[in-house]
């Protein structure tokens, strides 16, 4: 790794260069390490798993209290029930139950993925940092206007919170951007999108959030 400090620079909404910001290298010059995209990705996905998937057995399905026919000379296989699995109507053998799929991974596996997705955007040339995105109004088309203006059609857009909540509503309904929060950013949105878009301010606070 060179020992020159990462460097970017930093545009307004209208793309015009007014400066350059020195990145901290452990979270914009780490090793690219595909494995922990893997690792924390299936992680997410199994958190965000619903597991609501339900099925009643044997004994919790209503009925099926009286033995269908007597027991012998009938010429009929026994029956005690109903509701046996092997009945239409019966309950359901070893079927799903309301789960929770999440599991628990290493706080610094997740950093350090964090840090490698970061890098990974870097050192593509597809991190664009902003000094703000102005939205004096929720306006999707002038939205709309303003990523054409940054040449930019895929994106995850970084803030810092509640202060571009006008942005966030403007982008809603936009299919090929997001907005994210800075304490929500993950590795999984930022590999979904091709472009990742970082305002200033919350720059910092992903900088603090991921020191060493």
């Amino acid at each position: 790794m060179s020992n020159e400090m990462a460097t970017c620079d930093l545009y307004n909404v209208q793309k015009k260069k007014v400066g350059k910001l020195e990145l901290q290298d452990h979270v914009f010059a780490a090793p690219i390490k595909p494995h922990l995209f893997y690792e924390v990705t299936k992680w997410q996905l199994a958190k965000r798993r619903r597991g609501t998937a339900s099925t009643k057995e044997r004994s919790e399905v209503r009925g099926g209290g009286k033995k269908p026919w007597r027991q012998k000379g009938t010429g009929r296989a026994r029956a005690g029930t109903s509701r046996s699995p092997l009945w239409r109507g019966g309950g359901t053998t070893f079927g799903p139950h309301p789960r929770d799929y999440g599991y628990p991974l290493p706080k610094k596996v997740r950093v350090a993925a964090l840090r490698s997705a970061l890098s990974l955007r870097y050192q593509e040339g597809k991190l664009l940092l902003l000094d703000d995105f102005p939205s004096p109004e929720i306006k999707t088309k002038a939205f709309v206007k303003a990523m054409d203006d940054l040449g930019i059609k895929n994106a995850l857009i970084v803030t810092e919170g509640e202060e571009n909540l006008n942005l966030e509503r403007s982008a809603r309904n936009v299919p090929w951007i997001k907005v994210l929060r800075h304490n929500g950013l993950n590795v999984f949105d930022i590999l979904k999108y091709e472009h990742l878009v970082i305002l200033k301010p919350a720059l910092e606070k992903i900088e603090e959030r991921l020191k060493g």
